[in-house]
């Protein structure tokens, strides 16, 4: 099966060193709260123990407003660089169009801010996944959108 390399990037003005950890423990629940068009909003996140990336390996599982779910694992840290995961055992109407994905957080210096890019490797599903997933790379692209949206609030939020 192809996959399809889907990404959405945006600067922020604080440094790798700010973003990085701050983006890796954001609560799903906050960074993909809303809704995009047919894809759902995340509500819960359960089965994680300890603090998100803490080490290689670690899973969580990832609950959709629609009863759909997934199981993340943590597949790389590399800090204040990356952080990826991969995404499988997909439950709910996601299961329609994707089989699995791997995603990846990635940090770079940009001017005086960091650039921070989410991108997603993505399997469809036979039929159904192939034939609809220009439709889903828009729309992800939005979800996505919405997700960097939420990252600029938490990093211009005054330190607590």
């Amino acid at each position: 099966m192809s996959t399809r390399h889907l990404e959405k990037f945006a600067t922020f003005p604080v440094s790798v060193e700010v973003a990085y950890p701050k983006v890796l423990v954001m609560p799903l629940p906050q960074l993909f709260g809303r809704r995009y068009w047919a894809i759902a909003p995340i509500v819960e996140v359960t089965g994680q123990e300890g603090e998100w990336g803490s080490a290689v390996g670690q899973t969580r599982t990832i609950k959709m407003s629609d009863g759909g779910n997934m199981l993340e694992t943590l597949t790389v840290i590399d800090q204040p660089n990356r952080f990826g995961y991969s995404i499988g055992n997909v439950k709910g109407m996601l299961k329609l169009l994707v089989v699995a994905a791997s995603g990846t957080w990635s940090f770079e210096a940009d001017g005086a801010g960091t650039r921070v890019t989410w991108s997603w490797e993505v399997t469809p599903t036979k039929v159904i996944g192939r034939v609809a997933m220009p439709v889903f790379a828009r729309l992800w692209s939005g979800f996505a959108g919405q997700g960097m949206e939420e990252i600029g609030k938490a990093l211009s939020a005054p330190a607590t």
